[in-house]
């Protein structure tokens, strides 16, 4: 085995090819390696391989056997299938000849049987029109037998059955049978309204129709002949009868259109028995308000709205009693009084088109109108119920011409409006300075009348049609807003010399209260509405950022903020000279009180009873009498911010000019906080429950000068001690704010209250 071994070659493998050599060493090496007592199995693993070689060349046999099987097989049926196709081809060539020759075989006939075709569709197309024609005759002649027999009601029925029939055709290419058909519809149509509007006409003559008084006096109201049973049953019978000709009657008739310029809504045409019914009104209206007559005229507006409201008025009670029950007998969904009241508005709009450009450039004259349609307008939807959808009075107002001059004309009126309430002797005074109760938000006459002016223009423009013109409508309001701010700027600016003079005070006054006023109303529905409007301009036009469009949609800003924000200003503006002009008459009243010999005052316990420092009178006085004349004079609100901004700088000014600027004995120290407990916050205690949280430096600072001298050195020690620990960082030692806050001292910082306490005078000899 040493043989063995010394002869023993290192087998090493080619990775670069089936390297038999080293897969045998290897494999020699795993099952006898150096152990001498494996060789044994030599025999085992001689008898092993050789069954798996024999394996294996028997798979190799039966493998090499079966592959040439497989693909003989496939060539065969390579072969099968190009026999198919072959034979495929040649029969689809032999079906496309013979299809081919069918077809020319069949052409003729093809030929022949279109033409039988063609004639066959010409003879059924014949037969459809003689079918119609038929059709139309047969009702015709019935419509003729049943006037023949006085059956009126059936005559009316046929005669809408043969107009459907027409509206059917209307997609027709039949011109002549068109023509057929409209004409006999015509024929008959003419025939029974004029029969049956005859016999209307005379049962309104026996109702006495139309109504020129109010119900009260009219006559079937007051005594009733005793065949108004009859009567009113004649009058359903023909009105029934009327309402089915309405569908011929809209065929034959075309309804007298307004220009497009005016955007008037659709609407259907009036149903024919109210058209009788109106046709007196109609002439009245025509004689009077047309043409030359003396009725007629243009400085007058209000005597034809104010007839059709009369006419309105005095219908009602009849419409809704006796017309409307005929009308839901026959399923119609019409309101007879609406219908009454949108023909005879649709008068009105006629003459409003003609009249509105004679005078459209009469300043006067234009808005003497307006302001008489407006009044129609709330009328006619307030007490009569009139509908927003119907065609109305602003239709015509807003027409492009009419709309500029509209806007023109109330800017011109609302300016003049503005000097006229400016330049009035009461313009600062309130209306309600005697009545407290009413007073509280102490507003100028001038002021109210500006917001009085600013709703009547919503109220006058809040009814138009489209948003756009209602949009322009409030750029016009926020103009004139601007305007009177610019205007009360340039008066507050002649009295700013005097800023807590009557006049000042009152302008800050008017200002507030237009904010207030605008800020409630971009609540208002009617405002919000037009900020949903102005929002979907601004997005079509992107006039707006992203940010400023996000704000307008999630209702974060109103239409008017850009005014409540100018308005604001000023008012902050106003108020702070207000509080500047008291705080130096503050500052000048207590120069003596800053000069306090506060280091050498007496201590409590030597005097009998503390008193107020003479030196503090001037300073106490001069508050006290600016608090008190401004509460007069500013509202609640404006005051309260007023006192507010002054309590500010009165406990800075103090705390820095008094206390920080001088030194304090015990009796020093008293004094001051004497002065300011006892004296200075009480002039602010009408205004608060505790003014002392106003006055947060001076309240802080006299506890910190008052402190007994124990616990002032306990104090400083604790401050110390808690700025050394800041900087070791520990736990277990109080910070100096939690110190602090156990003495009530919350705004003072740690350095302020060291100051303070350097401040002290009343030290022991000893310690610090």
């Amino acid at each position: 085995m040493a043989a063995i071994n010394v002869g023993r070659v290192q087998v090493t493998r080619d990775p670069d090819r089936c390297d038999i050599p080293y897969y045998v060493a290897e494999f020699v090496e795993r099952e006898v390696g150096t152990d001498l007592n494996c060789l044994r199995k030599l025999g085992k693993l001689i008898e092993e391989l050789s069954e798996n070689k024999k394996h294996l060349e028997e798979q190799v046999l039966t493998v090499s056997s079966e592959v040439p099987k497989r693909i003989q097989n496939a060539l065969k049926n390579a072969e099968d299938s190009k026999k198919s196709l072959n034979q495929l081809l040649e029969e689809e060539t032999v079906l496309f000849d013979s299809i081919n020759s069918h077809l020319l075989t069949a052409q003729p006939w093809m030929e022949d049987l279109g033409v039988l075709i063609s004639q066959i569709e010409e003879v059924e197309r014949h037969l459809a029109y003689l079918k119609w024609i038929s059709q139309i005759e047969e009702l015709s002649d019935n419509i003729q037998q049943y006037l023949m027999t006085n059956n009126v009601p059936e005559a009316a029925t046929t005669l809408a059955s043969m107009a459907e029939l027409d509206i059917k055709l209307q997609e027709s290419s039949c011109s002549h049978l068109l023509t057929f058909v409209r004409s006999t519809v015509k024929f008959w149509h003419k025939i029974l309204k004029d029969k049956l509007s005859s016999d209307f006409e005379e049962i309104l003559t026996h109702l006495h129709w139309p109504f020129v008084g109010p119900p009260q006096s009219q006559v079937f109201g007051l005594a009733a002949p005793a065949n108004v049973p009859e009567i009113y049953n004649n009058l359903e019978t023909l009105f029934s009868q009327l309402l089915k000709l309405q569908t011929s009657d809209e065929l034959l008739t075309k309804p007298k259109q307004l220009p497009e310029k005016y955007s008037l809504p659709p609407s259907p045409p009036i149903i024919l028995p109210m058209q009788i019914m109106l046709n007196p009104l109609q002439k009245r209206f025509k004689y009077h308000f047309t043409g030359n007559r003396q009725t007629n005229v243009l400085s007058k507006p209000e005597w034809y709205l104010t007839q059709v409201l009369m006419w309105i008025g005095n219908h009602a009670k009849f419409l809704d009693d006796k017309i409307q029950p005929i009308l839901d007998k026959t399923g119609s969904s019409v309101n007879a009084r609406l219908e009454f009241s949108r023909a005879l508005v649709m008068l009105i709009l006629e003459k409003l088109a003609a009249d509105i450009p004679c005078l459209l450039y009469d300043d006067n004259l234009f808005c003497h109108l307006v302001d008489e349609v407006l009044l129609f307008e709330r009328e006619l939807y307030a007490t009569h119920g009139y509908l927003s959808s119907f065609p109305s009075c602003m239709h015509i107002l807003s027409e492009e011409t009419c709309f500029q001059r509209w806007l023109t004309v109330e800017r011109k009126f609302a300016l003049q409006k503005m000097d006229s309430i400016l330049s009035s002797e009461a313009a600062w005074v309130s209306q309600y300075k005697d009545i407290t109760d009413v007073d509280e938000m102490k507003v100028p006459d001038c002021a109210e009348t500006f917001t009085t002016l600013l709703q009547v223009i919503t109220d006058r423009y809040k009814n138009l049609p489209t948003a756009s013109r209602k949009l322009q409508f409030l750029e016009l309001q926020k103009d004139l807003v601007d305007d009177f701010r610019i205007r009360l700027t340039q008066v507050m600016k002649e009295e700013t010399r005097a800023s807590l003079a009557f006049r000042y005070c009152a302008i800050l006054n008017a200002v507030n209260y237009i904010a207030t006023v605008l800020a409630d109303w971009a609540d208002n529905v009617f405002f919000l509405e037009l900020q949903q409007a102005a929002l979907e301009v601004c997005a079509d036009s992107n006039a707006l950022s992203k940010l400023q469009l996000g704000q307008l949609a999630c209702m974060e800003s109103s239409v008017f903020d850009d005014m409540i924000n100018l308005l604001e200003r000023l008012k902050h503006d106003m108020l702070t000279r207000q509080v500047d002009h008291v705080f130096r008459e503050v500052k000048d009243a207590a120069k003596l009180y800053k000069k306090e010999r506060w280091l050498s005052l007496p201590s409590q316990a030597e005097q009998a009873v503390m008193s107020l420092s003479s030196t503090a009178c001037p300073l106490l006085l001069t508050l006290r009498d600016r608090l008190l004349q401004l509460e007069q004079q500013l509202c609640y609100s404006l005051f309260k911010i007023f006192w507010q901004m002054l309590a500010e700088k009165v406990d800075m000014f103090i705390y820095q000019e008094v206390i920080l600027a001088n030194h304090f004995n015990e009796g020093g120290a008293a004094q001051l906080q004497f002065d300011m407990t006892r004296n200075l916050f009480p002039l602010f205690s009408h205004y608060c429950k505790r003014p002392e949280n106003y006055f947060k430096h001076i309240k802080e600072a006299c506890i910190i000068l008052n402190l007994n001298v124990g616990s002032a050195l306990l104090l400083k020690d604790a401050l110390h001690s808690a700025s050394e620990n800041r900087t070791i960082l520990d736990p277990n030692q109080p910070s100096a704010t939690a110190v602090l806050h156990e003495l009530g001292v919350y705004k003072l910082a740690q350095q302020d209250v060291e100051i303070l306490l350097n401040l002290r005078t009343n030290w022991p000899n000893i310690g610090k």
